[in-house]
């Protein structure tokens, strides 16, 4: 388990461009494929690894990890995802300056660029969809979960029109959450 766990991360490691959030769709297609966890225990781990201080890739890979065994799994994961990025950057790092205004560097980055986007846009869509309609059958606002879009919009009026600091609203939306989920 621990080298499919290593070899699994190396994997997402690999093919992940344009950052943490770029990555959420691979994750989700590993993790969810194997029955690790479900698309709601995957969703879990992308709010924690965005809470807890440290890149996205490592929190997420770590939480994944020591959830499937241990901390030796969450060292596992951690060491897979990095991987890749490290032997990237030693053999890119001596050459990238000579070769970043090349024309077909130029292209390579301008086709991954929309790609980038196009995969975030997929992760976000695939996040509103479980967090507003977890339980969408039939007509779609049977299944529209209230409480999420009514915290969504307090947290994104408030970050947009009051500039409240996005980690103190990380704490105030946990104190909605309870409010909303516990009392309401």
């Amino acid at each position: 388990m621990l080298i499919e766990l290593y070899l699994i991360f190396a994997k997402i490691g690999l093919f992940t461009i344009g950052g943490g959030y770029a990555m959420i769709p691979l994750i989700t297609q590993e993790i969810t494929r194997r029955n690790w966890l479900s698309l709601e225990g995957v969703i879990d781990i992308i709010a924690i690894s965005e809470m807890t201080p440290g890149p996205f890739a490592i929190n997420s890979a770590t939480f994944i990890g020591v959830q499937q065994t241990g901390l030796l799994g969450g060292a596992a994961a951690t060491l897979g995802v990095i991987t890749p990025s490290f032997i990237i950057v030693v053999l890119i790092a001596r050459y990238f300056a000579k070769v970043k205004d090349h024309h077909i560097v130029q292209a390579v980055l301008s086709g991954l660029r929309p790609a980038v986007i196009g995969l975030i846009a997929s992760s976000a869509f695939m996040i509103i969809r479980n967090a507003f309609f977890p339980h969408a059958v039939g007509s779609w606002l049977h299944g529209i979960n209230w409480r999420s879009i009514a915290i969504f919009i307090i947290a994104l009026v408030s970050i947009f029109k009051f500039k409240i600091h996005p980690a103190l609203m990380i704490i105030l939306s946990a104190a909605l959450g309870i409010v909303f989920y516990v009392w309401i």
